[in-house]
This record gives structure tokens, C-alpha cells and sequence, in this order.
């Protein structure tokens, strides 16, 4: 019996980031995709850097949901290669994070604000809430905010 693949994503587009509920872990690329082996459906997950402390927590939440909707024979696997890169977030991830306040990464040195729009903004310091996050602020409307770093 293969596992219905579209609605294993239903389940795993619900699934929130633990550092950034706003978005699933599905908008932000983390879920790399689905194999099929044998009768059985793998779920491909890929932290954002390898040394990433919600790996574990993201790993139990997808089985979590998996488990509550009845997709128990799903296999989870951590892959590191290859690598994660902000490339991966989906345009409904980027969209996500600028309305939850954080700065979508791009590889353009002006970063928009995420809160007034404007682009008049710096770099106050190269670390944010997260280690995947800087931190900005903006010269117009004076709010700071996270940008997510490129990578």
C-alpha cells in the first residue's frame, strides 16, 4: 500500500518551526521532499545549519503530526548533504517571514523593512535572535527587526 504523498505535505505544511511558528516547516525548505521505498513513504528533512539546536525539536514535531493523522509507517531521515540554503524557503515562506516581522534573506546588500517598507535600513549587528537571523534596524520608522542571514 503506498501512503497518499499529497496528504502526507497537508500534514507536514501544518508543522510549524519551533523558532519561527509563523512558518511551516514545509515554507522553509526544511522538508527536502518524499521518497517512496517499498510500501512505505520517507520524509527528507534537512536542518538549516548542522548545528541547528531545534533539529531535534523539529524532528519530534513531524512525527508528532505525522503519528496524530494516522502516518505512522512514515519514515523521517536527517539528510546534511546536501546542505540547506535559504534558496530552498518557498515565496510563501518569504512572505510568511516578512509579515511575521523578519526580513526574507536576499542576496542584495538593501534590505527592506519588514514593518514601514522602507529600504533606508543597516546592520546593527550580525547576530540575531537565532544564529540564522541578524539582527537591523530601520532609519525611517526606527523599529528593529530580524533579517534572515543568506546561506
Amino acid at each position: 500500500m503506498t501512503l497518499d504523498q499529497d496528504a502526507i505535505l497537508a500534514v507536514l505544511a501544518q508543522v510549524p518551526d519551533p523558532e519561527i511558528p509563523a512558518v511551516s516547516v514545509l515554507d522553509l525548505g526544511i522538508v527536502r521532499g518524499l521518497e517512496e521505498v517499498g510500501d512505505r513513504v520517507k520524509v527528507i528533512i534537512t536542518p538549516t545549519y548542522s548545528g541547528c539546536p531545534a533539529t531535534v525539536a523539529i524532528e519530534e514535531a513531524v512525527r508528532a503530526a505525522l503519528d496524530a493523522n494516522g502516518l505512522r509507517d512514515v519514515v523521517i531521515e536527517n539528510r546534511l548533504v546536501p546542505p540547506w540554503s535559504t534558496d530552498m524557503i518557498s515565496a510563501e515562506g518569504h512572505a510568511k517571514l516578512k509579515a511575521y516581522g523578519i526580513a526574507p534573506p536576499t542576496r542584495s546588500d538593501e534590505v527592506e523593512c519588514p514593518q514601514c517598507g522602507s529600504m533606508n535600513t543597516r546592520e546593527i549587528s550580525r547576530f540575531g535572535s537565532t544564529p540564522c537571523k541578524a539582527q537591523w534596524q530601520c532609519k525611517d520608522c526606527l523599529e528593529p527587526f530580524d533579517r534572515f542571514k543568506c546561506h
